[in-house]
């Protein structure tokens, strides 16, 4: 057994339905992107739909840098006094176009939160998906060997 599989671990490996249903119960993530040679991070808030992510946004950098980018990753987390956890999704980015991929994605009740219009549809489809769970304790001792 190592680090990630013995039941008691600080750290265990999600398995890809434990991740999904954890990205599924939360609303805010953060997208990752490279632009000009600069990795950008941008908050946004989703939806998972057909183990896929979907965010809202407006014309600009994030729009702009999530569908030019081959490859784009998005990580969601959430905690409590006793655990945490984090998903990290690694994927491609695409506009929603289509009519059809457009009123699907309305009826994923996905609203923006900031009074802006945010008018265009992203959906991430993942390539990778990686989650963790991490039980909050005291350090172990450094010279604790088993």
């Amino acid at each position: 057994m190592d680090a990630t599989s013995a039941p008691d671990a600080p750290v265990t490996e999600l398995t890809a339905d434990e991740s999904w249903a954890l990205l599924s119960g939360v609303s805010l993530g953060r997208l990752v992107t490279t632009v000009g040679g600069w990795t950008e991070i941008f908050p946004v808030n989703f939806v998972v739909q057909h183990k896929t992510l979907l965010f809202r946004t407006a014309e600009g950098t994030k729009l702009l840098t999530s569908v030019l980018n081959e490859h784009v990753v998005f990580e969601a987390d959430d905690h409590n006094v006793a655990e945490g956890w984090s998903v990290v999704v690694r994927g491609t980015a695409h506009a929603l176009s289509g009519s059809a991929e457009i009123e699907e994605a309305r009826h994923a009740g996905l609203y923006p939160w900031v009074a802006t219009q945010k008018l265009r549809f992203v959906r991430i489809t993942p390539e990778t998906l990686t989650g963790r769970r991490f039980v909050f304790g005291p350090e172990p001792d450094e010279y604790y060997t088993q």
